[in-house]
């Protein structure tokens, strides 16, 4: 190896190598690839069952299956995208997987409180309505989490990019 060669190549500190490797890990793929498997399972799962209704359903059966397909779909191919990458995502697979969470749970919340409202009580929509807010909650929450830790590494990275060699 030449000197050149040798200066160019430096030493990964060990806070951003347990970062990446953290990234990168098989327990990492592996969430990810039972994520993309439930959501495509749930999406077929649906599929079928509305494909071999022998009666035609009413059009708000028709938009909640379809909603569901789409979720169920969203959550595959996010998976696909995240497994499909070879190197690490600096946690943009987290936001991303976070803001599709937000996005789910918030409008499943919207229709649940208004389904709860239309055809239950007022305790009841109010029931729903609370559970809702403390999913988005927690959804919300979990998006403020991923933003964090991307800032984090996108600073550990910039910083070692200036670093003099």
């Amino acid at each position: 190896m030449s000197e050149q060669n040798r200066g160019a190549r430096r030493e990964v500190p060990k806070e951003l190598e347990r970062a990446l490797a953290a990234e990168v890990s098989l327990r990492s793929r592996m969430r990810h690839a039972a994520t993309g498997l439930a959501g495509g399972c749930a999406a077929a799962l649906i599929a079928v069952m509305w494909a071999t209704e022998p009666n035609p359903l009413p059009a708000r059966t028709q938009a909640a299956f379809a909603g569901l397909l789409a979720i169920g779909l969203a959550w595959a191919a996010f998976a696909g995208w995240v497994l499909s990458r070879r190197r690490p995502l600096f946690a943009r697979d987290r936001v991303l997987g976070a803001r599709l969470a937000l996005a789910v749970t918030t409008a499943t919340s919207v229709a649940g409180t208004v389904l709860a409202a239309v055809r239950g009580t007022a305790v009841g929509a109010l029931a729903v309505a609370l559970a809702g807010a403390a999913l988005v909650a927690a959804a919300g929450l979990l998006l403020v989490r991923a933003q964090s830790r991307r800032r984090e590494l996108m600073r550990l990275r910039d910083a070692l990019r200036e670093e003099p060699s």
